[in-house]
């Protein structure tokens, strides 16, 4: 993208929404130096990469919530957008305040059940204190179910078995296959593999009939779990990591006629929304098809910010073309499997790469901070 921009003072772009996608975005138009206010409901960015390790792993998820004030200053603001006005050209906060934009990168990911995702209105401590809640509830149970075996599942499963092999572990998954579809076959097999000399048991091909019967993330002796083929089993912990859906909350009032049927935006080669040429949308909000995943919407970032910048200088805009699948699983800190541009990798290297510190090195050295000592 070159150097700094000579931009109108008019100019300023708002990010809405601060993970991977938003926090890419902001430090590129910062180095860019195009105006810029990033918002997002925590006053911390959420690594949530490491989401999982954080559950099982007491005093570890200090290390996964880095607070933006340090980073962005005055150029972060914490609030929830509820509503996004493209004629007035401003975003609309929980409580009226009205932040005006000439460009606009939408980043709201996605939202699921708490501990793989964790999108409320918190501080730092307060999630922490969450998720160190949960390591405790882990703790206390012997037998533990995880409900949904996509990616997510797959992991918390191998998570939990690592940290704790004393316990049972049973992951309950209503297809036959493991992890995400687009991941080659011989990937999902080696996550079946590793679960399962883990000691991982496996239900596959059942659906959870009692889900919304059961507490959540709360050890209780004994809770009955019933399948919609007639098993039933007796555990003490239920952490389901199934139901991931776009979170459109920012804009699906307004901008509902741009939206996928999966409540992602609709956008053209150059990630912009049709029919408005100064938002963007980036990440998993974005309806491009490819896995959702932080690689990605860093991708999608580099993508918008350069759009934005060439926009303002005269210059033709760039396009975003996916790719062959690349995706690593931890599976635990020990394991990983995974594929780099559509090839299969040793699992020493996934391990090597991903599992055992989960890139958590990267946030903070792109936010520019320190790491707490574990």
């Amino acid at each position: 993208m070159g150097g700094k921009l000579s931009v109108d003072p008019s100019t300023h772009v708002v990010v809405v929404g601060g993970g991977f996608g938003g926090v890419a975005a902001a430090q590129q138009l910062r180095s860019c130096g195009i105006p810029f206010t990033i918002i997002d409901l925590r006053d911390a960015f959420h690594h949530n990469v490491a989401s999982l390790r954080a559950s099982v792993q007491s005093g570890f998820a200090k290390q996964t919530f880095i607070p933006y004030s340090q980073t962005f200053g005055e150029n972060f603001l914490q609030g929830r957008v509820v509503r996004i006005n493209p004629e007035a050209q401003v975003v609309v906060l929980d409580g009226g305040k009205e932040v005006r934009y000439t460009h606009l990168i939408i980043c709201t990911g996605s939202d699921g059940p708490f501990p793989g995702k964790f999108n409320i209105e918190a501080s730092c401590q307060t999630a922490i204190e969450k998720y160190d809640a949960i390591v405790a509830e882990i703790q206390a149970a012997n037998s533990v179910i995880v409900v949904g075996g996509g990616s997510t599942g797959v992991e918390m499963a191998a998570e939990i078995r690592t940290e704790y092999p004393e316990k049972k572990v049973t992951l309950i998954h209503s297809h036959i296959g493991l992890a995400d579809p687009e991941l080659l076959p011989c990937v999902r097999q080696q996550a079946k593999e590793v679960l399962l000399q883990k000691g991982v048991e496996l239900l596959l091909g059942q659906k959870v009939s009692n889900l919304k019967d059961l507490k959540l993330n709360i050890t209780q002796k004994d809770m009955l779990i019933k399948t919609d083929k007639g098993t039933e089993i007796v555990a003490d912990l239920v952490i389901n990591c199934a139901g991931n859906k776009i979170n459109s909350g920012a804009y699906s009032s307004t901008l509902s006629g741009h939206m996928a049927e999966n409540g992602a935006l609709k956008v053209n080669e150059h990630l912009q929304i049709e029919g408005c040429d100064n938002i963007y949308a980036v990440g998993d909000c974005a309806d491009v098809n490819e896995p959702k995943m932080a690689y990605h919407a860093g991708l999608h970032a580099g993508v918008a910010v350069t759009n934005i910048a060439n926009s303002l200088s005269g210059k033709p805009l760039t396009s975003y073309k996916t790719g062959n699948v690349t995706m690593l699983l931890a599976m635990g800190r020990d394991d990983g499997v995974g594929q780099f541009n559509g090839i299969r990798l040793p699992r020493f290297l996934v391990t090597q790469g991903k599992s055992k510190g989960l890139l958590l090195w990267k946030s903070w050295r792109e936010m520019g901070q320190k790491a707490p000592s574990t």
